[in-house]
C-alpha cells in the first residue's frame, strides 16, 4: 500500500511591538438603597465623566460603554421568630465600565486622570498600551509563524534526504488576540469635595514609556514529502 508521505511541523512567530496608542478602561461603581437611585447615580457619573473628556478635546461617542448593569444587593439574616436564616433586599449596585484610546503621543494622560478622577469619586482607572492597527499586526505575527514553520519543514526534510512537496493543510486555532503592556494597570480614586478644585487644576506628569508589546503566535503546517 502507497502511503503518503508528509511532514508536520509547528511554527512560531514573534514580534516586538512599540505602543502607539493608550487604552484607558473606567469602571464606575454606585449604590444606592433604590433601583431607581442606583441608576441616576450613575447615569449622573456617567455624564460627568463624559463632559471631562470632551472638556479636554474628545468627541463624546469616543468614551464606549462596555458593560452597564444593575444588581440587587442582599444579606443573610437569622429571623427572630422562626430561627430561620433568610435573605434580605439591602440596595442596588450600578457597574458601568466605560473605554476610551487615544494616541500615545498625544502626552495627555496625566491631564485625563487629573480631570476625570475627581469628578467620580466612585471610578477604578486600568491603563494599557497597544497598537493602533491590530489587524495589521496580527498578521505579521501569523506570516511569521507559517514562514517559521516553513524554514523548520526545509532543514528537517533535507537531513532525511528528501525535499516539501505541496502544502496540504495549515491548522490554526483562530482567537481573540489582543497587544497590550500594563505598566500601570489598575487604580482607584476618592476625594473629598474640598480638594475637587485644586485636584482639577493639577497637572500630573506622567513620565511613562512602557515597555515594547512581546506578541507570539504559532500554526502547525502539514506538507507532502517529494
Amino acid at each position: 500500500m502507497n502511503m503518503e508521505r508528509t511532514i508536520r511541523v509547528t511554527g512560531r512567530g514573534k514580534l516586538l511591538l512599540q505602543p502607539d496608542t493608550i487604552r484607558l478602561k473606567i469602571d464606575l461603581c454606585d449604590r444606592d438603597v433604590t433601583y431607581e437611585g442606583a441608576l441616576q447615580k450613575s447615569i449622573g457619573h456617567v455624564k460627568t465623566v463624559r463632559n471631562a473628556f470632551v472638556g479636554l478635546g474628545f468627541q463624546p461617542e469616543e468614551l464606549k460603554t462596555v458593560l452597564f448593569r444593575v444588581d440587587a444587593e442582599q444579606e443573610n439574616y437569622r429571623d427572630k421568630e422562626d430561627k430561620v436564616w433568610k435573605k434580605r433586599l439591602v440596595g442596588c449596585k450600578a457597574m458601568h465600565s466605560l473605554k476610551i484610546e487615544f494616541s500615545k503621543e498625544r502626552d495627555i494622560l496625566g491631564k485625563v486622570l487629573a480631570s476625570v478622577e475627581w469628578k467620580a469619586a466612585s471610578a477604578e482607572f486600568h491603563v494599557e498600551y497597544t497598537v493602533k492597527d491590530l489587524e495589521d499586526a496580527k498578521k505579521q505575527l501569523l506570516a511569521k509563524a507559517v514562514a517559521d514553520s516553513k524554514s523548520k519543514a526545509e532543514v528537517l526534510a533535507e537531513a532525511a534526504g528528501t525535499r516539501l512537496g505541496e502544502l496540504l493543510t495549515i491548522d490554526y486555532s483562530w482567537g481573540e488576540m489582543d497587544f497590550v503592556t500594563r505598566p500601570m494597570n489598575r487604580f482607584s480614586g476618592s476625594f473629598e469635595a474640598d480638594e475637587m478644585s485644586e485636584f482639577s487644576a493639577y497637572d500630573i506628569d506622567m513620565d511613562i514609556e512602557p515597555d515594547n508589546i512581546d506578541a507570539e503566535d504559532t500554526v502547525t503546517v502539514v506538507w507532502k514529502l517529494a
